[in-house]
């Protein structure tokens, strides 16, 4: 099948032409089968026991379609994850917690600006806060009341890595708990809200339909 053959190609690299077979570019495999599973008898092509292979297969099995791509989902997100890292390894601590020790520092910055720019820094920072706000309300606490507690915490004691307690382990330090994200995942994520914002901001007017008729 050309699925088949679109992945050998991927693994083992793809030779144009046959006058530039040489024997450094043929490559080797223990064993290639063929399964066949599940209750539709669907067949897959298995090619096992490879020299210098680059690629690994993930075989997913569920009762259903939608426990399938759920996997699949996962999977996913967990791979990005880990590209992320290899792109930049620098990490911080989740939870919330760099959300709050960022809104206590642009609130912070808000307080020496004298002009009216002041409000949209303090607007920026009631922002952030949204995230363990959102975490709070999630995990079944009380959003104001758990982010208040949390970010005195953070001012009195100094400590930029308190956040949410989201699974009840009665510890708010999120280097206990090895709750982390990727650093350059969270810079997208606070960038594309930020345009995003930017770019509604600029909308100065709205028509509905039928308006003016």
């Amino acid at each position: 099948k050309q699925w088949y053959q679109r992945r050998v190609a991927i693994t083992a690299g793809i030779v144009p032409r046959f006058s530039e077979l040489t024997p450094d570019k043929l490559g080797y495999a223990g064993k290639v089968r063929e399964i066949e599973f599940g209750t539709t008898k669907d067949r897959m092509m298995v090619i096992e026991d490879c020299k210098n292979t680059r690629a690994v297969t993930l075989f997913l099995r569920g009762s259903n379609t939608m426990i399938v791509q759920e996997a699949k989902r996962s999977i996913w997100d967990a791979m990005c994850v880990i590209r992320n890292l290899v792109r930049d390894n620098r990490i911080v601590y989740g939870g919330g917690s760099n959300e709050i020790s960022c809104a206590i520092a642009v609130s912070a910055a808000a307080d020496k600006v004298p002009s009216i720019e002041q409000y949209a820094m303090r607007a920026f920072a009631d922002a952030l806060e949204s995230v363990p706000m959102a975490l709070a309300e999630n995990s079944g606490l009380a959003p104001f009341a758990t982010l208040a507690e949390v970010k005195s915490r953070q001012i009195k004691e100094d400590n930029p890595r308190l956040g949410i307690d989201c699974m009840d382990a009665g510890e708010n330090d999120m280097k206990v708990q090895h709750v982390i994200e990727t650093l350059i995942g969270k810079k997208q994520q606070i960038m594309l809200a930020t345009q995003l914002v930017r770019m509604i901001l600029k909308i100065d007017d709205v028509r509905s339909p039928g308006e003016g008729e």
